[in-house]
């Protein structure tokens, strides 16, 4: 089950959902906007390895905007801290956004229960395209879970801005 707008609108006022800041004006008749931070980080070196803690450098992204290449993955991250210890998010691109060539969060929309965070976007575009800070990017939707809940206590909570794969983490070796 999906919550509604309204029912949004209402966990994020009595505390069953996280998002600060709040805006009643991003509400959406079943998912609540997300809006782009002012950094993204790219990967330095020309191949990315799965099992290495990869460098990276950082861009702020001007009030004037900043253009996405194609062919280069950028981190980026919500302006918003959204979080719940009840309902299943869910983050995608807003279809306006993709209309333009944009991809975000296409292999990895679903959030755990009780994260609590900005949420790192994945993005990619097919052509180049200006962004800017705070442009609505994404749509969070959240879903009733059924069942006993174990909340998400990873590597990746209260994260703040765009936060690099830590997949090397999980890296398991045999002697």
């Amino acid at each position: 089950m999906i919550l509604t707008g309204p029912e949004i609108t209402q966990a994020a006022l009595d505390g069953r959902i996280q998002i600060s800041p709040f805006s009643k004006e991003q509400v959406n008749p079943n998912s609540y906007n997300v809006q782009l931070g002012d950094s993204l980080l790219v990967y330095t070196d020309e191949i990315v390895d799965a099992y290495a803690d990869n460098p990276t450098r950082t861009i702020k992204v001007p009030e004037e905007g900043f253009v996405l290449q194609p062919g280069q993955l950028y981190l980026g991250h919500t302006v918003e801290l959204v979080g719940s210890d009840m309902f299943v998010p869910l983050l995608f691109g807003r279809s306006s956004v993709g209309r333009l060539g944009l991809f975000v969060e296409i292999t990895a929309p679903i959030g755990d229960i009780g994260f609590h965070g900005q949420w790192t976007l994945m993005l990619s575009s097919v052509r180049p395209l200006r962004v800017y800070p705070s442009m609505k990017i994404g749509q969070i939707m959240f879903f009733v879970s059924k069942g006993e809940i174990d909340l998400y206590a990873g590597k990746y909570q209260a994260a703040m801005g765009p936060q690099v794969s830590r997949y090397w983490r999980d890296r398991v070796t045999t002697a």
